[in-house]
């Protein structure tokens, strides 16, 4: 007799999914979970509507879990963030930002995603000047178990998707008015796994799992830029930013191809506390370039209320299947906590559905607060000599302040203003002299 079993194993084997298909499944699934409110008619009637927007090539790659948030920043901005890359989430979405990150930090992820599936995230990065390096550590999990026909467990156990990355990177050209080109990469090593399975009498095949359990290796590399245009408040924060990525680009996976994206991204400070970015992403499958899927649109935005919370907010227009974000951020100390809620067609607006949680611990800038500190103190030193006529002890104080920091601009700017001063002043004396 043969048996049945769930279909859990069907996520290692790619296939052509319908999204509305996918949408109405999942709503049916979270529905008879006794939610309070039946939403499945307002879930239906949109799904309807986007369904001329379904993806075709949607499903035809490997190790999917890549494009899943692990939280943070870059999910509550709609993941909208390749441009802006300015908290630890850097790793999934531009690998140049550790080198333009402002302290050492450690963090940990948890995102709950659709049904009983889970995504942890363990990050580390440290800059050096403007050299940036970093790890991280990413697992995907979900329960697999398969019964027979007469309900006995004939299998169990978990289908995970692992990656450990390892992320350098360098802020080129770097100085007090310019921010320098940041380059990086992250190169990945995943390896999913897979839980043995019955065949159709309901023996267990041994290795069955192992067969499709895989080995991978990929690489992303990215760029950002940083510089100020149409600034209309003061700082010394620039408030343009540019980016652009590729991402999971590597060879077939059991002849499978994996997730590739290629983005662009931008973002704009209109003001002091308030930050607005957009991305754009195009899926590509080197395998199949005609099966590459739909591009994909992000919008998102920061507004930083007090020095303690921010508030964030972001939409991802993907195919039939439209993201929303919202989360907030919370400064203690040396701790920044992250709360995001995520709504799109796989899941219900319930209080606890796709909820992603980010603890982050602050290890501190290595000292660099303190040496911008003793160079802008040197700094103004050197104005104060200058104001008094004396020359020499100005160009003394901006020397040294520039012994500290080489590409502090305005020291270099005053050296100069100085030295012609001396230089004119000599000749006046020459003049007199010869007179």
């Amino acid at each position: 007799m043969r048996n049945k079993r769930r279909k859990c194993h069907i996520l290692v084997v790619p296939m052509k999914i319908q999204a509305r298909l996918l949408a109405t499944a999942f709503l049916t699934l979270s529905l008879s979970g006794g939610a309070a409110l039946d939403l499945s008619d307002p879930y239906i009637t949109l799904a309807n509507i986007l369904e001329p927007l379904t993806d075709p090539n949607e499903g035809l790659t490997a190790f999917r879990s890549l494009l899943i948030p692990g939280g943070g920043r870059s999910e509550a901005m709609g993941s909208a963030f390749s441009a802006l890359a300015n908290d630890i989430s850097f790793f999934e979405t531009n690998p140049s930002g550790s080198s333009t990150m402002q302290n050492t930090e450690l963090a940990v992820f948890h995102n709950s995603w659709i049904a009983d599936s889970r995504l942890e995230t363990l990050s580390f990065t440290q800059r050096a000047n403007d050299l940036g390096y970093g790890a991280s550590l990413r697992t995907f999990y979900v329960p697999f178990t398969e019964y027979n026909t007469f309900g006995e467990r004939a299998s169990r156990g978990y289908y995970t998707e692992t990656f450990g990355v390892l992320n350098v990177s360098y802020n080129f050209l770097s100085g007090y008015y310019f921010k320098g080109i940041a380059t990086g990469a992250n190169l990945k090593f995943g390896y999913r796994g897979m839980p043995d399975y019955s065949d159709n009498y309901g023996n267990l095949k041994a290795g069955s799992g192992s067969a499709q359990s895989a080995l991978a290796i990929m690489m992303d590399a990215g760029f950002q830029t940083r510089f100020n245009f149409l600034k209309i408040y003061n700082s010394r924060e620039p408030n343009f930013f540019l980016g652009a990525t590729v991402r999971n680009l590597g060879p077939p996976v059991l002849g499978e191809a994996l997730p590739t994206l290629f983005t662009a991204g931008t973002a704009y400070k209109p003001a002091n506390p308030i930050v607005i970015s957009a991305e754009v992403q195009q899926p590509v499958n080197l395998l199949d370039p005609g099966r590459s899927g739909m591009t994909v649109y992000g919008l998102g935005t920061t507004v930083e209320f007090t020095g303690f919370f921010t508030l964030l907010g972001g939409i991802q227009l993907k195919g039939a299947n439209p993201r929303v974000s919202v989360g907030g951020e919370i400064n203690v100390n040396d701790l920044q906590f992250n709360v995001n809620y995520t709504l799109d067609m796989t899941t219900q607006s319930t209080l606890f559905n796709r909820i992603s949680l980010a603890a982050k611990l602050n290890l501190g800038d290595r000292g660099r607060a303190e040496r911008q500190q003793r160079v802008e103190t040197l700094y103004v030193t050197g104005l104060t000599k200058y104001a008094s006529g004396d020359l020499e002890g100005a160009i003394q104080a901006w020397t040294d302040a520039l012994d500290i920091d080489r590409r502090f601009d305005p020291a270099k700017e005053g050296i100069r203003t100085a030295s012609t001063t001396l230089d004119l002043q000599r000749r006046i004396r020459e003049l007199q002299q010869l007179e």
